[in-house]
């Protein structure tokens, strides 16, 4: 059984200049969460972080997570799926680039199984972000580019985890965004630490026992 109450209390804390502790960082945050976890919870939290690696971003992969029977899992690799193709879109309309090209639909063939009547092994649905995303993608500077999808991605990981508190979904949803944190704290360290007072932030203000260093 997961001990969520303490992964919670256990989550790194922030240091004066609000970066990982010394021997800290993504990684061993994970593990030390994954050891707390039972095998079945552990078993989301992989599959999540298996959805960082852009090797993985294939139609399998999609294919398995619109289907997990984590709703967290569906609904953020959904919005995923769906930022990913408005993103590829987006460079194929700037580089002339056929409309459509490496976009993942889900479409298959007659000899694919676990197809719907459309041929579809899966599809992105409804993209409420669609309007952000795309005046996100408008501006001229790739940084606020960057930031303005992430703000939109925190956004959405916080609408998942809603009523969520001592559960896995809580686990899941931190765990993205420290994801999001974690690229920053290398693409601009001052927006990482920004990010990762956020986060600290809001679960301190959600639980209790959260160690926190503001100075």
């Amino acid at each position: 059984m997961s001990n969520f109450e303490y992964i919670i209390s256990s989550l790194p804390y922030l240091t004066a200049d609000y970066k990982y502790e010394d021997g800290e960082g993504f990684r061993s945050v994970i593990d030390q969460i994954l050891s707390n976890l039972s095998e079945k919870d552990a078993g989301a939290l992989e599959f999540l972080l298996k959805g960082f690696d852009a090797d993985e971003l294939n139609p399998d992969f999609y294919a398995r997570a619109l289907s997990h029977p984590v709703k967290f899992l569906r609904e953020y690799f959904r919005f995923d799926l769906n930022l990913r193709n408005a993103k590829v879109g987006f460079l194929n309309r700037e580089l002339g680039r056929p409309d459509g090209q490496d976009l993942i639909t889900g479409l298959g063939t007659e000899e694919d199984e676990n197809l719907d009547i459309d041929l579809y092994r899966f599809r992105g649905g409804e993209f409420e972000e669609n309007d952000a995303v795309a005046s996100a993608l408008a501006q001229d500077s790739l940084l606020g580019r960057e930031k303005a999808l992430d703000d939109i991605t925190w956004e959405k990981i916080s609408s998942l985890e809603t009523f969520h508190y001592f559960d896995i979904t809580a686990v899941l949803a931190y765990v993205a965004k420290l994801h999001i944190v974690n690229r920053w704290l290398a693409l601009d360290p001052e927006k990482g630490r920004e990010l990762f007072r956020t986060l600290v932030d809001e679960v301190r203000g959600t639980f209790q026992g959260v160690n926190f260093t503001d100075k």
